[in-house]
């Protein structure tokens, strides 16, 4: 008989609103061998958030309550290293500008 391995902490946090999206995005990544903490918003995921956590964020921009822009000011704040992937479809030139004034890479 094996012995269990503890479960791998999430590496990665999948926030998103549209609950059918956010099932589909969290199926896709964990098909890929990814750990995967999925969340409907934002403040759900920022407070599961510890300055221990190794991994990446996955976030859509438009949410209702706090917004992707601001998740993602909020996550620099606790750790400016960790990667945040910002995800939309419904970007524009403006949205591209404000998350870049707040730390985004293109």
């Amino acid at each position: 008989m094996n012995p269990q391995s503890p479960p791998k902490p999430p590496t990665v946090y999948l926030v998103e609103d549209d609950r059918e999206l956010r099932e589909a995005a969290q199926q896709s990544l964990e098909l890929e061998g990814l750990e995967v903490a999925a969340f409907p918003d934002a403040r759900s995921a920022y407070a599961a958030l510890s300055p221990e956590f190794a991994g990446v964020i996955v976030t859509d921009v438009r949410m209702p309550g706090v917004d992707g822009i601001e998740f993602f000011q909020q996550v620099r704040e606790l750790d400016p290293e960790l990667p945040v992937i910002l995800v939309t479809g419904h970007g524009d030139v403006a949205m591209a500008v404000e998350a870049m004034r707040n730390g985004a890479a293109d």
